[in-house]
């Protein structure tokens, strides 16, 4: 049993992105499937799909490779973690990398990347850096 699981989603991404797998299947939940669709808009995932039904519903993400082949996602940081979160008020969100990179955070707005949740003046809870 995964006690951290965006932790564990994450970590998929990335190794699967180091051995240039297409696809990795996750089990679904509401919060995976909302930090995938944010992937997705900030261009590191393809698509995501869901397989299954009841118990046995699945998060199928298809990962985003550029003309060389080397894999959207660079690397990736877990910030708040089961036995440590970590909140943020907006004065507080910085661009990560230069602006090269986001900051996932969990706000009463939704899932939302840093950039984004400046824009809508909401502070939340730090999810993890993805450059």
């Amino acid at each position: 049993m995964v006690s951290d699981t965006i932790g564990d989603l994450i970590i998929r991404l990335k190794n699967a992105g180091m051995v240039k797998k297409l696809t990795v299947e996750v089990p679904y939940s509401k919060l995976r499937h909302a930090i995938a669709d944010k992937l997705v808009a900030c261009g590191y995932l393809d698509t995501v799909t869901v397989t299954g039904e009841g118990v046995a519903k699945t998060l199928q993400l298809h990962l985003r490779y550029d003309e060389q082949g080397s894999h959207a996602i660079r690397g990736v940081q877990r910030v708040s973690k089961p036995g440590r979160r970590l909140y943020t008020k907006v004065a507080d969100i910085h661009p990560v990398k230069f602006g090269h990179g986001d900051l996932i955070l969990s706000t009463p707005a939704g899932i939302l990347t840093g950039s984004e949740a400046r824009n809508a003046r909401v502070g939340g809870e730090q999810l993890f850096i993805i450059w």
